[in-house]
Order: structure tokens, then C-alpha cells, then sequence
């Protein structure tokens, strides 16, 4: 049940701030892949909103605030459509995706990179995300797995970018 999408109406999604927030700002609706295209929101998102001149303290308030209301979000939505994690909810790859970006090098390859390292790491789920998925429940549940998925992408990146300066 967590790959099938449950379709709401405008009506439903537009009255309910929490869950047009859970479900990516409709994002999480569309047929195919919906975590996937709530990472290319959450992307556009980082290319248009002024993320990328936050302090680094700020960002990390940032990304704080976005898990915290995250948590709030996801656990409403999951209620409402009656699946505890159900696959429209995709405000995690929101907050995932841009933990990923933290500290980010500036170009369109680095943003591929991280893109496509938390895709790896939020579809492959290697330890402890797989475990973290299937037993932590509610909205915090559906945020954690996704914030550490977006921590080992940003670790991952960060070495790559090491590398990348020490070989060239």
C-alpha cells in the first residue's frame, strides 16, 4: 500500500495546509516515483529560495525548523489517508534533499550529485535507514530515515569534494 498513491481532490489537498505541505505541495501526487519528485521540488526549491546564502547556522536552524515541522506535517497526513507512511508524503525528501545541500560546493554538479547520492541512499536504505523506516512510526518516523539519508549523502559529498581538491 505504500507505493499506491490515494488521490485527493484540490478541495482537500488546498484546505489542509498540513498535509499540501506533507504531500510536497502536490508533488507526492503525481503517478510515477512520487519520492523522486518531491526531490526535484525540494530541488527547484533550493535553486529559487536564498538558501544558499545562509550562514551555516542559519541553515542548520533551517533545516531544524523544516524536520520539526516535518514531523507535524507527515504525522497529519499519515492520519488523514490512513497509511503510516504512505508514498505521496514526501515532505522528508524536502528536508533530506536539503540536509544533502548543506555546505554545498557551488555548481550544477554538485547539486546532481547530492541529488542523486540521496535518491541512492533514500531508495537503497543502508543502515541504520532501513531499520529506522520500518520500526520508528509517525511523523517522526517518516522524517528521521530521510534526515539520515540526507546526512550520509552530505558525508559522501563532502568527501568527494576532498578528493576532487586533493587530486586536482
Amino acid at each position: 500500500m505504500k507505493g499506491q498513491l490515494i488521490r485527493f481532490t484540490p478541495k482537500q489537498i488546498l484546505s489542509n495546509p498540513l498535509i499540501f505541505c506533507a504531500v510536497g505541495f502536490g508533488s507526492g501526487l503525481l503517478p510515477k516515483v512520487p519520492g523522486t519528485w518531491g526531490s526535484v521540488v525540494a530541488l527547484i526549491l533550493y535553486c529559487l529560495l536564498p538558501l544558499k546564502s545562509l550562514s551555516p547556522w542559519w541553515y542548520i536552524a533551517f533545516i531544524a525548523a523544516s524536520f520539526l515541522a516535518g514531523c507535524l506535517f507527515c504525522e497529519a497526513a499519515a492520519k488523514a489517508i490512513g497509511v503510516p507512511d504512505h508514498g505521496s508524503i514526501v515532505w522528508d525528501e524536502f528536508v533530506g534533499l536539503w540536509l544533502t545541500f548543506f555546505l554545498l560546493p557551488i555548481g550544477w554538479f554538485w547539486l546532481a550529485a547530492g541529488f542523486m547520492l540521496f535518491r541512492c541512499f533514500d531508495i537503497f536504505k543502508p543502515f541504520p535507514i532501513g531499520i529506522i523506516d520500518q520500526k520508528i512510526a509517525n511523523g517522526f518516523g517518516i522524517m528521521l530515515d530521510d534526515l539520515i539519508a540526507g546526512l550520509y549523502a552530505l558525508i559522501t559529498l563532502q568527501i568527494l569534494n576532498r578528493c576532487v581538491h586533493w587530486l586536482f
